[in-house]
């Protein structure tokens, strides 16, 4: 009995901590799109982006500050290494001694024997050597950093363009998928409509069968477009699955979680802010901004290659102290350091290097030319863009409200057809044939509902308004 009570408490403590783990979110469209713009991997990456271009632009800029650098330095010379020096010694005795008329045994002069030059070997310096030193250097001018500084602004311009994108690009799916999973779920609801419409005429059906008023005929006819209608249902009940897990993984919330759309599904969310709709203006697209800013850094790239003509100046002073030792002293500060300490400035002036300058400043005109004619030929692939999306959507309106007519006169017709049906005026094949006919209109207006508002989002984002 213990065991057993043990074992329901641990199944319950999982059970509740299951619930915990597992999160709700009730979202309208606004809300989704935020969530998205804020979880969204690749926007998360591309801010990543941004703030990796704020730390190069700091890191440019401390390299134009001062330098400083310290050294420590202990030498120890198993051997010290050795020199060959000329024989300097042997010319001078012989010198002498030629002087003052000195001769060998023989009674002849002594002289400097003729041959080759003679070396001698010589080591020079001490076993134990140490240096510490401080270095300070200072960029004074060098072109293609300070064009790097002066491009700052401009390299964090292009990383908020580029997020400015992929924004348009989230929202454009955030908004896709949301509303496919409204015009679907309202879609299933008119099929379980009809399904249970269907159902009761079967029934009536089958009592009129057993008292012979009905043919067994109509109620195989009735029961296929039963089986239809099931299977579409079915059908679309689990692409609202896959939309909603398609949902989540676009607002990166995990699958286990709970998902409701609050918006209502109505034709103003397809007319809503048609007014302000019309005018465009290209700057409003953010393509066009993204490629305005690579054409600023192009032009800076050129202006560097421009500058690499100029001269870079640099200036640096050190400090050092050397100690020379016998042995291991270097503690015994009673025993002296050398000082060393220079300052000096550094001039380097390009004379000559085969063109290369010349070809790299071709090579910038001709990047910024690219850019120019890609920007040509984005305004006029927007111009296309709006044009077709213009038409695509006024297409679309015209037929979502053609289609909404044509669900009214069905829904007419039906009724019209069963209350004859009910009067005993009407026959079951003309209130089945109704009921598909209204049927084929729902699914008509809903697809209409569905390209009109897939037409309004593409048309928003052609405008730059999205």
């Amino acid at each position: 009995m213990i065991r057993v009570s043990l074992l329901c408490a641990v199944m319950l403590q999982l059970f509740v901590a299951s619930l915990q783990a597992q999160q709700s979110f009730k979202l309208s469209a606004e809300e989704a799109t935020s969530m998205a713009l804020k979880n969204a991997t690749e926007l998360k990456n591309l801010r990543l982006d941004k703030e990796i271009q704020i730390a190069k632009n700091k890191e440019y800029i401390a390299q134009a500050t001062p330098q400083v650098n310290g050294s420590l330095q202990m030498q120890h010379f198993f051997s010290i290494p050795v020199t060959l020096l000329p024989d300097f010694i042997s010319p001078a005795v012989y010198g002498v001694l030629s002087k003052n008329g000195v001769k060998d045994g023989s009674g002849n002069p002594i002289t400097q024997p003729t041959g080759p030059a003679q070396f001698f070997p010589a080591q020079f310096g001490v076993p134990w050597q140490s240096n510490a030193g401080v270095q300070f250097q200072q960029l004074l001018f060098q072109p293609d950093l300070f064009i790097a500084i002066s491009a700052r602004k401009k390299a964090i311009d292009y990383t908020d363009a580029n997020i400015k994108v992929m924004e348009d690009s989230v929202k454009s799916n955030v908004l896709r998928a949301y509303y496919s999973i409204l015009i679907a779920e309202k879609r299933k609801h008119y099929l379980d409509e009809s399904i249970q419409r269907l159902e009761k005429l079967k029934q009536d059906q089958e009592k009129l069968f057993k008292n012979g008023f009905a043919e067994r005929l109509d109620i195989d006819k009735t029961q296929v477009t039963l089986n239809n209608l099931t299977t579409t249902a079915t059908q679309i009940e689990r692409l609202i699955e896959i939309g909603y897990a398609s949902m989540k993984f676009v607002l990166a919330i995990d699958q286990k979680d709970s998902l409701q759309l609050t918006d209502p599904l109505t034709e103003d969310l397809v007319k809503k802010g048609l007014l302000e709709m019309g005018s465009f203006n290209y700057a409003d697209r953010k393509e066009i901004q993204l490629l305005n800013v690579v054409r600023d850094l192009q032009g800076l790239d050129l202006k560097r290659q421009k500058l690499a003509f100029v001269p870079t100046l640099a200036s640096y002073w050190s400090y050092s102290r050397n100690a020379l030792r016998q042995e291991f002293n270097f503690f015994d500060f009673n025993q002296q350091w050398f000082k060393a300490s220079v300052l000096g400035i550094n001039l380097s002036v390009p004379i000559f290097d085969g063109g290369q300058k010349m070809q790299r400043i071709k090579q910038a005109n001709m990047n910024v030319e690219k850019i120019d004619n890609t920007i040509q030929n984005l305004r006029r692939a927007i111009d296309l863009q709006l044009k077709a999306s213009s038409t695509q959507f006024k297409n679309a309106l015209s037929s979502l409200d053609v289609q909404e007519r044509n669900v009214q006169l069905a829904e007419k017709v039906y009724n019209t057809t069963k209350k004859k049906y009910e009067q005993g005026l009407g026959s079951s094949f003309e209130l089945l044939q109704t009921q598909t006919e209204l049927e084929n209109a729902q699914s008509n207006y809903f697809q209409a509902l569905f390209d009109a508002v897939n037409a309004k989002i593409s048309f928003t984002k052609a405008l730059g308004k999205l």
